[in-house]
């Protein structure tokens, strides 16, 4: 599907509206997967006719996506509401949306400098050059939810110091691709939204945002958006005959799995494994501070069900600075750490009961100091967490 419509083509580029060519759309959807469970909203807040998003509702599974956009040109509006489950006509600047709304949000805004009467003009903050994707970015971004992907598409001049730094800050797992269609000078910058917490190192954050801002004034070029991702597929054949498909990130871009061991016989039930595919030798990871451990734990006093932790604790085991193990075998165990007795109470008689129970640990990583640990009333979870995370 040719991404510009015949009759609207005059349209072209009117008004700073540069329509994703098809090739750079096709990879780009190619690097979204579907989610297994659940529905899924996505969201274009400058739709045009409303073919890129279309297109990633489809690629998303389109019975478990809605798909919502807004576009100010009516006659684009009107095409867009053709394939989409939602579109207003509007500009965005004058919409109210309720914030964290969508899991996907595909950003492929006007190109060019804010003039003074444009509608948001009183609504851009920032001290850099005042531009339409930015004054689009600072507005579309409070509506995507933490953990939802920004697909964002730039000329990659626009990537000055402060843009690079909003991107650094708002999000995880950078990745920039030089657009295929190279008339327009666009890049495409994939990025998973977090918590400031939850963000990596402040080392890697920098080099990031270095290596944004370096491409920005053009003293490196964005490799081009592959035109396969490192996915491996694999077909696999239950005894009904049923097949399902699965695709897997390959070796070269995952050099490092890191998984919880839950197995309660195992001796390192609790800790984080590493499982490396590289030849080499990596790195030690710092020894974690040494801590006070209760009593060995043989078998759990409750069934902990999945085993999950915040960002912000993933971060503090990811550099070395917190083992889990300790306080995991202590939660399960019945010590429930730091509570006053009649909070200690209230657990034990959630372990007759079956309501929540709620741990509470010193810890000394960094600058945190307290962890807690939750497991819901039903055991389906427990949940491992820094207490501004709750």
């Amino acid at each position: 599907m040719a991404l510009m419509f015949p009759r609207l083509a005059r349209n072209f580029a009117r008004n700073g509206y540069y329509p994703t060519d098809e090739i750079t759309l096709e990879r780009s959807l190619q690097a979204l997967i579907p989610s297994t469970t659940g529905r899924m909203r996505i969201f274009d807040p400058c739709a045009g006719e409303g073919v890129a998003i279309a297109e990633a509702a489809h690629a998303l599974g389109r019975d478990q996506v809605d798909a919502l956009a807004v576009e100010y040109d009516q006659q684009r509006a009107e095409h867009a509401r053709s394939l989409l489950d939602r579109v207003l006509h509007s500009d965005l600047m004058d919409t109210m949306i309720s914030r964290q709304s969508f899991g996907l949000l595909w950003l492929n805004p006007p190109y060019g400098d804010l003039v003074a009467d444009h509608a948001g003009a009183s609504q851009y903050q920032g001290n850099g050059r005042r531009r339409l994707e930015k004054l689009f970015y600072q507005r579309s971004l409070p509506l995507l939810q933490y953990g939802g992907v920004l697909v964002l598409i730039v000329p990659h001049y626009v990537l000055d110091d402060e843009l690079s730094g909003w991107l650094c800050n708002h999000f995880t797992d950078l990745r920039i691709y030089a657009a295929a269609d190279p008339t327009f000078k666009q890049v495409v910058i994939f990025g998973i939204r977090v918590r400031r917490q939850d963000l990596a190192k402040p080392r890697e954050v920098t080099q990031v945002r270095d290596r944004l801002q370096a491409i920005g004034a053009g003293q490196e070029v964005a490799e081009e958006l592959p035109a396969t991702w490192p996915w491996e597929t694999e077909f696999t054949e239950d005894e009904d005959g049923n097949v399902s498909e699965v695709r897997i990130l390959t070796d070269r871009f995952v050099p490092i799995i890191r998984a919880w061991e839950m197995t309660n016989s195992s001796p390192n039930f609790g800790r984080v494994l590493t499982i490396s595919s590289s030849t080499s030798e990596e790195e030690a990871p710092p020894e974690p501070p040494t801590v006070e451990t209760g009593p060995h734990l043989t078998v759990p006093m409750f069934p902990p069900g999945r085993l999950v932790c915040t960002n912000a604790v993933h971060h503090l085991v990811e550099n070395g600075s917190l083992e889990l193990t300790p306080y995991v075998r202590r939660h399960l165990a019945g010590d429930w750490g730091e509570l006053c007795d009649e909070d200690k109470q209230t657990n034990q008689q959630a372990l007759k009961c079956g309501d929540r129970l709620f741990s509470a640990y010193d810890i000394s990583a960094g600058d945190e100091t307290r962890l807690w640990i939750i497991t819901e009333a039903d055991r389906s979870v427990t949940t491992v967490l820094l207490p501004e995370d709750y």
